[in-house]
């Protein structure tokens, strides 16, 4: 082979943009399955690194540190969260018709295949800095002033049983906890959990 037409030996270092525009979300992605199968504090750096195929350092190019992945994880979690509310409040449904595809749209978000983002915020947020903490719960307040506003609409057609100060907590609280006990193999489809909470919730 005449070696004018060889390649030019590939130089080592940064990887080239459009690998390194691929390998973050890929990465992201990775983080985020293996913080909720094994935990933040006990998935390594090498865990994401061997899980993305890649080198251990080379997450370095996007990230300084675990915890900026863990920052990233959640971010996505609650853009993908927001983003998806967004669409069903921008509707115009009526109250109970809104707050039926309100609950599915969590669930979906929390519990579908793939869908680890969620689930990492509410169990591992509390590893972040104090200032990440701040800006998830910035996004987290902005999500729950979507409900919010169903919620009163709901309250005042009378379809909300006893209105109270702690309801979204309590919704909050009910919703979530299903990312502990639900399994997709137990015959049960999220669809149909979600007609069975939005009937205990409205009843």
């Amino acid at each position: 082979m005449d070696a004018s037409n060889s390649p030019p030996p590939r130089k080592r270092g940064r990887p080239a943009q459009a690998a390194s525009d691929s390998l973050k979300p890929l990465l992201i992605a990775v983080s985020a399955r293996l913080f909720r199968e094994k935990g933040f504090d006990n998935t390594t750096v090498r865990d994401i690194a061997a899980a993305a195929g890649v080198q251990a350092g080379s997450w370095f190019y996007h990230f300084k540190s675990k915890q900026d992945i863990l920052q990233a994880v959640i971010e996505e979690g609650m853009q993908q969260a927001l983003a998806r509310i967004e669409e069903v409040v921008a509707l115009g449904l009526p109250p109970r018709d809104a707050f039926r595809r309100l609950v599915h749209t969590h669930l979906e978000t929390l519990l579908s295949p793939g869908q680890d983002f969620v689930y990492v915020m509410l169990y591992e947020w509390r590893a972040l800095s104090p200032e990440g903490q701040l800006r998830i719960v910035a996004a987290k307040d902005r999500y729950e002033a979507l409900w919010d506003a169903v919620l009163r609409e709901l309250q005042a057609s009378g379809e909300w049983p006893a209105p109270g100060k702690l309801d979204r907590l309590w919704l909050f609280g009910a919703l979530n906890w299903s990312a502990q006990w639900y399994r997709r193999d137990a015959g049960v489809s999220i669809d149909e959990l979600a007609e069975s909470a939005i009937q205990f919730l409205l009843r």
